[in-house]
């Protein structure tokens, strides 16, 4: 399983010749050091419909004829493009082929922002797990520190969970390493900061705290990947 994180919220999975993004925000953003044009992807997983996580989806589903998975709304949203989805809700399981993805909650809000300033109501936010050639990894999305992550991490054997940690708009690195924690996933890497001034933050520092409570921590530059191996 090859991980790469293409900055913001962006993460690529690759395994077996299949290729997964998740929220991918390459136009605009200013960390990254991939356009949208370099990915290869069959199947994108949308958490929520704000623009730094949806930017670039419809042209990279249009590039590779790629599906896009997202909650119902935003599935819908992206079907009117004449664009192939699954609009699935949280709690439930989508088969995409060569993986299986669940939605899991998320506390944020959710709606596209339109040119003239209307804003489109995007569905629920969320996170995703997926299960894929053995590993299990989960995206948290946009969200707060909530409970039930407790309880997730109970149910699931997490692997590697990609965390926001830049404070303002999500979690903190405080409430990330509580996250951590209740999620007892084996890796963390952090997401969803230093792309702007108010989500900058120390991710070296927080890696070394996860490793103080006893959980690798991996902290990926924009456009870096690793090797997770393989569990065959």
């Amino acid at each position: 399983m090859k991980v790469t994180y293409h900055g913001h919220s962006c993460v690529q999975l690759e395994s077996g010749g299949k290729s997964v993004v998740i929220d991918p925000f390459l136009t605009g953003n200013p960390v990254a050091v991939t356009k949208p044009e370099d990915i290869r992807c069959d199947v994108i997983l949308l958490t929520h419909a704000h623009g730094d996580h949806i930017g670039d989806a419809e042209a990279i589903a249009r590039a590779n004829d790629a599906q896009i998975v997202a909650i119902h709304e935003l599935a819908t949203w992206y079907s009117g493009k004449n664009l192939n989805t699954i609009g699935m809700n949280i709690g439930g399981w989508a088969d995409i082929g060569f993986a299986r993805v669940k939605m899991i909650q998320a506390f944020h809000s959710s709606g596209i922002i339109t040119d003239d300033g209307q804003i489109i109501y995007g569905g629920m936010p969320a996170g995703f797990i997926v299960d894929w050639d053995g590993w299990t990894l989960l995206h948290s999305g946009d969200t707060a520190l909530f409970s039930d992550m407790k309880m997730i991490g109970e149910r699931h054997d997490i692997d590697v969970a990609f965390l926001s940690i830049g404070d303002h708009y999500t979690m903190g690195p405080e409430d990330g390493l509580q996250a951590a924690a209740w999620l007892r996933a084996k890796a963390v890497v952090p997401i969803h900061y230093n792309t702007f001034p108010p989500i900058r933050q120390d991710a070296t520092a927080f890696a070394a705290k996860l490793e103080a409570q006893g959980q690798r921590g991996i902290v990926l530059a924009p456009g870096e990947a690793v090797d997770l191996g393989s569990k065959a």
